[in-house]
């Protein structure tokens, strides 16, 4: 394509995804996420500058996105898990639910169209940001998690709505996690755990959801692009560590509010693509 003769251009996007990586691997650490909320609209931005329509560079930016959250996501949950924050018999009953939800959103993604990743991201986002901003008040539905049932219908959502906005499903099991009486440091930690039984099935699902199609880049196989996950991962896991730092040195409040108006800046962002 014209832009990668282009010396210039190339180098701006060769920066960028590597600016990006290194943005995603501090908030998965931070927020227990897997950085898809930084790393979709990136991508979707510079395959969009590479010259492909968006019904190819949405789920294209998802899978590769969810490619990307596999090792920060195991990073960043190994990182709090040394802590002794991880609830791994929640993530022992989500594992099956959430891989089920996982393998529908990717089925979905061969079909759908943009404005469907878009519009699943800005209202997840939006209730989640109004919940933590707020400080939860009056956002709670119990003092303690549901029955095992609940959950593994909760992780099965949790893994659909995951697969569509390419996350590693932080910001969505979060906000479960906080409404049923679980402490924000402890949701962040297990969320970090969620990203790794997402990622893994999401991106070999996006692989094969896209597989065949003629209109991809040549690197990529299905809707995952290698070029992009080999540029942005190596900045990742080196700052994955600084974010799982940063995020058991602040209080609550402060992890509540920063992970809020980071949410709400990332649905505004999409909206404005769907509406400008």
């Amino acid at each position: 394509m014209q832009v990668l003769s282009d010396p210039a251009t190339l180098f701006t996007l060769v920066a960028a995804l590597v600016v990006a990586g290194a943005a995603i691997g501090f908030l998965a650490g931070l927020f227990g996420i897997g950085g898809g909320a930084i790393s979709v609209p990136v991508f979707f931005e510079i395959f969009g500058i590479l010259g492909y329509q968006p019904d190819v560079a949405m789920p294209l930016a998802v899978g590769t996105s969810l490619a990307v959250i596999i090792p920060t996501s195991i990073n960043s949950a190994m990182g709090h898990y040394k802590r002794g924050t991880v609830d791994t018999d929640l993530l022992r009953v989500w594992i099956v639910p959430v891989l089920v939800g996982v393998l529908a959103g990717a089925a979905i993604a061969r079909y759908a169209s943009p404005e469907v990743f878009q519009g699943v991201f800005i209202l997840v986002g939006v209730v989640n940001a109004a919940k933590l901003l707020s400080g939860g008040k009056g956002w709670r539905l119990r003092e303690e998690l549901p029955s095992r049932g609940v959950l593994r219908l909760y992780g099965a959502v949790i893994g659909l709505v995951s697969a569509l906005m390419g996350i590693g499903g932080g910001a969505v099991s979060n906000l479960v996690m906080t409404l049923h009486g679980v402490q924000i440091h402890r949701a962040v930690s297990t969320s970090a755990g969620v990203g790794v039984l997402i990622a893994i099935p999401g991106t070999l699902g996006y692989m094969a959801a896209g597989y065949g199609r003629p209109d991809l880049p040549p690197d990529a196989i299905g809707f995952v692009s290698l070029a992009t996950f080999a540029l942005t991962i190596p900045t990742s896991l080196l700052t994955t560590r600084f974010g799982v730092a940063l995020a058991h040195a602040l209080s609550r409040r402060a992890l509540e509010t920063a992970f809020g108006l980071f949410l709400l800046l990332v649905c505004i962002r999409f909206a404005w693509d769907m509406f400008a």
